[in-house]
């Protein structure tokens, strides 16, 4: 639903604001504040999105909590809003898994799957669905001439759905559910959904997907905000799927003016990291393939990579053991300002995890989204649309550093690399999005479909533009990032100053 302002989007963006304003007034006692929030945001005597407005509140409540990065709750654990509030205000406040959580008392308990015959149905002669049925669940209401079906009988195949000329009979399947590519979404025993954490892997597809707004992620917006405060030299690091997100007026000096006014130190685009993975990928290809590994797939998304792990163990060491863009960036930053700390900024719900790693943690500090850097621009009311450009823009990386963050990008850039510095070796690419597709690509590479390959996997559909943490269409993004990629001044990622440095940041 990026790019469509409904309720859900309404209520996340005033939850990440008034974090952010809680942050920034530091003469509020958070913990009072945060126990009068819920009324702030939902005012009066009548729901706003629900009918029941102390639902409503209690929902806010435990947003706000994850929005503060603390753990979701149950209906039936009795503690206030600011149980452990103290927590969330510790310099060292990393992200706990699990990181995406369904608040319960939001579900509506969608059932997982079902076929259904709609008022559409004309009760035609033919009753081709009747016909197709493997377990004859179809039958014909003699009364109405409509097809009837039996609930307990059907195998929910959809046949009778495909064969209809009105489209009279649809296939309902829970939102959260069908847009998981892990299959990590069931039911508990109250028929609300429940995430199996030992399949997740944090993509956030199932967040962007649930019309009720019932699953939300931790953030880190109060934490950062208290870094700044602190006098820490803090940088932004920000991934190239910015372009648009903020408005379409907000160009990269824009961007990096109002990152400057609200206290970071500076601002680094992503993509200049994306170059070094690029390189590094390039180089361990033409090592590695096809003497040591059968095949080789790219690193930099942490959702691909983890699902890789996960369900094709055997096949572990064949993905790249290259750094990300974000890590390589974030120890660019750290090699040149020893005491910066580094917040990367991005499309992504999975890099928070990603970040809580321990053998990356003292790289990356904190991450967030974009949806949640709006909040914190509208808490400071920093307007990014008429701020002063600043003319420095934000880096100077490669057109294919840049197109990362587009499906198919991450593989192009190597392949080009590959075609600089060893020109006479062929490459062969394979590319999928969203986990779907992907288990399918490493399936097929699992069984030597795709010897010599480069595959490249990219858990939400689109790329990183269609990342949880994204706020305008997809297809948009896509646009705005390759016509921004294209005014680079350069092609490939070899090409760029910072290349000099990788085996320095990779030791």
């Amino acid at each position: 639903m990026r790019g469509v302002e409904t309720r859900i989007q309404e209520i996340r963006h005033r939850i990440f604001r008034e974090v952010a304003r809680m942050a920034y007034h530091t003469e509020w006692p958070v913990d009072k504040r945060i126990e009068e929030l819920p009324y702030k945001i939902i005012p009066g005597e009548v729901g706003n999105f629900r009918n029941d407005v102390f639902l409503e509140r209690a929902i806010v409540g435990e947003r706000l909590r994850l929005a503060m990065g603390l753990p979701a709750r149950g209906a039936a654990e009795h503690a206030p809003i600011s149980d452990n509030i103290e927590a969330a205000d510790r310099p060292e406040t990393y992200y706990t898994p699990p990181l995406i959580n369904v608040i319960k008392f939001a579900c509506n308990a969608c059932a997982p799957k079902r076929v259904t015959v709609t008022e559409g149905c004309q009760g035609c002669l033919a009753h081709p669905c009747v016909e197709v049925c493997p377990k004859n669940a179809v039958s014909l209401d003699r009364t109405t001439g409509r097809s009837h079906i039996d609930q307990d009988a059907c195998i929910k195949c959809g046949r009778c759905a495909t064969v209809c000329s009105y489209n009279a009979i649809i296939v309902q399947e829970r939102p959260c559910a069908a847009a998981c590519g892990m299959d990590a979404i069931g039911s508990d025993a109250n028929g609300k959904a429940d995430i199996n954490y030992e399949k997740c892997v944090s993509c956030g597809q199932c967040l962007v997907n649930c019309p009720f707004g019932a699953i939300a992620d931790k953030s880190q917006i109060f934490q950062v905000i208290r870094a700044i405060q602190s006098g820490e030299q803090v940088y932004a690091a920000v991934a190239p799927a910015f372009v648009g997100q903020f408005g379409p007026k907000v160009t990269p000096g824009k961007l990096r003016a109002a990152m400057k006014a609200l206290g970071f130190t500076d601002v680094f685009e992503v993509a200049i990291g994306a170059d070094l993975c690029a390189t590094q990928e390039a180089i361990d290809f033409v090592t590695e393939v096809p003497e040591k590994l059968p095949f080789m797939a790219t690193s930099c998304c942490p959702a691909w990579s983890m699902m890789a792990k996960k369900l094709f163990p055997k096949n572990a060491n064949s993905i790249s053991m290259a750094l990300t863009p974000m890590t390589l960036t974030a120890r660019l930053i750290k090699r040149h300002n020893e005491k910066a700390k580094v917040v990367f900024i991005g499309p992504c719900a999975a890099k928070k995890l990603e970040a809580m790693r321990t053998d990356i943690r003292s790289d990356v500090d904190f991450v967030l989204t974009f949806e949640e850097m709006a909040g914190v621009f509208d808490a400071k009311h920093v307007d990014l649309e008429t701020i002063e450009e600043d003319p420095n823009g934000v880096n100077d990386a490669s057109t294919d550093g840049r197109n990362f963050a587009v499906a198919g990008g991450v593989a192009q850039s190597v392949v080009n690399v590959i075609k600089e510095k060893f020109p006479e070796r062929e490459i062969k690419i394979a590319n999928a999005e969203g986990l779907k597709d992907c288990r399918k690509l490493l399936t097929l590479a699992s069984a030597g479909k795709y010897n010599g390959y480069l595959l490249e996997g990219m858990a939400c559909p689109g790329g990183c533009v269609a990342g949880a943490g994204t706020m305008q269409p997809i297809k948009k993004s896509q646009v705005a990032v390759n016509q921004y990629a294209s005014k680079a001044n350069h092609k490939t990622s070899n090409e760029t100053e910072h290349v000099k440095e990788l085996d320095k940041l990779v030791d």
